[in-house]
């Protein structure tokens, strides 16, 4: 579950970065970092490894 949880932040952190050069979003690229950065501090307050 944790390599899941990673996965997806990666994946958000990566959309938010295609995104934030693109400009085509808007207000959803903010929301997609934000739940890339709270998915991992969940990751790393749980304390658990890949």
């Amino acid at each position: 579950m944790n390599s899941l949880l990673y996965l997806i932040a990666v994946i958000l952190v990566i959309g938010w970065l295609l995104g934030v050069f693109v400009y085509s979003v808007g207000g959803l690229i903010h929301i997609l970092l934000v739940l890339a950065v709270v998915s991992i501090l969940i990751r790393v307050i749980s304390g658990r490894r890949v």
